[in-house]
């Protein structure tokens, strides 16, 4: 009895040291449980302006160590090359179109947080679906979809509408009104033309009055007071937008409250970063998401004395040497709290560089290397393909670099599956969930073709051709630059999705960006024997691409685009909006 006893104990205990040595690694256990997920975004960041990815002169060693210790994407695309667009592709995961965040007009980003546009309430965003998994989800920092619909306090595009617990931060973006010091940015051209019609019709309206008073014209009086009240009607007009853009755009909130109206530029650095280590603080017994969306390095560069004058590339290098102290400080605060094995880090910029961004002969924009283009283009290189870097200690093999086309708009996906959630199934996600690439259990990405978007104009398609390596892209339109042998639209300072800014080419220009990363020697039939083979092949993927779009609102019309006073964020009794909530802090 006591042998069959010893057997039937032998026969429990050996599957148990069996199961035991048998049992998977930590890294494979760990990506079962729910990460603490940290998304960093830069703000017109150039891939030529971070260390790892080349630069030299510029110092970034806390987004270099991130490089270091996880995996650095090299092929990394922004969906848009502008702001609103390519930040709703990154929350949704799908092209801007999908969602009506892309443009058929020169407004191609959210205008006003007095508009009517923004990322429609029925997108979900990856926020939304980890909220719905018990995460705490917090967004720091810039927005840039929009605030609210039809009164003041509807909030159906605010942060807190769109999945996220927390918001402290810009619901617009920083722009160069926001600094009384600098020369005023937006809508300057529009700006000027408002100022010269409201010139002329007061002109006209003196002259009038003048001739009526000395005899020299015949006009009544009635008609002289009605264009008197036309040119007071037309100034105040617009004048009551654009005259107060600081007012009006250059805000803080937290949560629905307005803090700051108008903003303190002067600390508004060291709040974005207390409340982003607090975050973590508050929140780092459970699983959470944080996405610190940095106003750096966007115009007027608001930059703490501490870092001015400390690279060699001016105004521009001190303020992303400062975005990467910021990094560095989160990064610690993260292994503060022993949460660095169990947090999903990632950096990237929304899209490229702003090349025509200058005062005099001071660059304020970003570089973006080898790359051609920037900002704005919704077709070179330049103007989408930016840093990308993921660390996940144990999880994702440090110190690896990886060359396969991949998408801001991955992003969704990825963190989706990584907190257990299931994506939308009533709608088309672009994206696609990135960790067996990250951690090398497969060897390709799984995008074959990337559809490059100016607005709502296809400019450009690029083709992974997966078996010979080959990354073909075909540009249908590309911006013309000025003046001549110029790399971007300096006549303009920005280039321009349509009209007679731009050239459509037929055939398409065709580039091998695996032999030619530039894009400095278009192909022919001449020279490429698969040229014909290829734009075929493209063209049919342009043709599947285009019959699963669906008409959607548009978010960005010139309707939505316009300042609408009901819809103004206030923090007094309207006009009347002045605030410093955090003056006592």
């Amino acid at each position: 009895a006591s042998f069959l006893l010893l057997c039937f104990r032998t026969s429990l205990v050996t599957p148990l040291i069996l199961g035991l040595l048998l049992q998977p690694p930590l890294t494979q256990l760990s990506i079962i449980t729910q990460p603490n997920i940290v998304l960093l975004m830069a703000d017109d960041l150039g891939i030529g302006d971070v260390g790892c990815y080349g630069n030299d002169t510029i110092r970034t060693p806390n987004i270099d160590r991130l490089a270091k210790e996880g995996v650095k994407l090299t092929q990394h695309i922004a969906a848009a090359p502008l702001c609103t667009p390519s930040r709703a592709a990154f929350l949704t995961g799908r092209y801007p179109l999908r969602s009506g965040m892309d443009a058929i007009n020169n407004y191609r980003v959210i205008f006003w947080n007095g508009g009517s546009g923004g990322l429609p309430p029925n997108e979900t965003t990856f926020a939304k679906i980890l909220q719905q998994q018990g995460y705490s989800t917090g967004l720091i920092g810039k927005w840039h979809q929009g605030v609210n619909c039809e009164s003041r306090n509807d909030h159906c595009h605010h942060p807190l509408n769109h999945g996220f617990d927390y918001f402290y931060g810009m619901p617009f973006t920083l722009i160069s009104d926001c600094q009384p010091t600098e020369t005023p940015e937006m809508d300057r051209v529009f700006r000027r033309k408002l100022w010269v019609y409201t010139q002329m019709i007061g002109l006209i309206t003196l002259t009038a009055a003048l001739g009526r008073l000395t005899g020299l014209i015949s006009v009544r009086w009635k008609t002289l007071t009605c264009l008197a009240g036309f040119s007071l009607l037309f100034f105040v007009s617009w004048f009551s937008s654009y005259g107060f853009v600081r007012y009006w755009n250059c805000i803080m909130m937290r949560n629905h409250e307005v803090t700051e109206q108008p903003m303190v530029t002067d600390r508004t650095t060291s709040l974005i970063l207390k409340e982003s280590i607090s975050f973590i603080e508050r929140n780092k017994h459970k699983p959470f998401l944080l996405f610190l969306s940095f106003l750096h390095s966007h115009t007027p560069l608001l930059t703490t004395e501490k870092f001015l004058g400390r690279s060699s590339h001016g105004l521009y290098g001190d303020n992303v040497e400062e975005m990467d102290w910021m990094v560095g400080q989160v990064l610690d605060a993260i292994d503060k709290e022993g949460l660095k094995n169990t947090t999903l880090v990632y950096f990237a910029s929304d899209h490229g560089g702003w090349l025509e961004r200058q005062d005099g002969n001071r660059q304020l924009g970003g570089w973006n290397g080898i790359y051609r283009g920037g900002k704005a283009m919704g077709g070179w290189e330049g103007g989408i393909r930016v840093p990308g870097i993921f660390r996940w200690p144990g999880v994702l093999p440090a110190g690896t670099v990886t060359d396969e086309p991949t998408s801001l708009m991955d992003i969704y996906p990825t963190v989706a599956h990584l907190a257990g959630g299931v994506l939308p199934q009533d709608r088309v996600v672009d994206g696609r969930d990135l960790m067996p690439l990250l951690r090398g259990t497969v060897e390709h990405s799984e995008h074959k073709f990337l559809f490059h978007y100016c607005g709502v104009h296809l400019h450009a398609v690029r083709w992974h051709q997966k078996d010979s390596g080959a990354i073909w892209k075909a540009h249908y339109v590309t911006p013309v630059f000025r003046p001549l042998g110029a790399g971007a639209c300096y006549d303009r300072g920005f280039c321009p999705c349509f009209g007679e800014g731009v050239t459509h080419h037929d055939p398409p220009l065709l580039f091998d960006l695996s032999r030619d990363p530039s894009e400095a020697k278009p192909l022919s039939a001449d020279t490429e024997p698969l040229f014909d083979t290829v734009i075929r092949k493209i063209g049919r993927a342009v043709e599947e691409h285009r019959r699963t779009l669906t008409p959607v609102p548009e978010q960005l019309s010139l309707y939505n685009a316009v300042w609408k006073p009901w819809l103004q964020p206030c923090c007094g009794t309207f006009p009347f909006c002045w605030c410093d909530k955090e003056g006592d802090n």
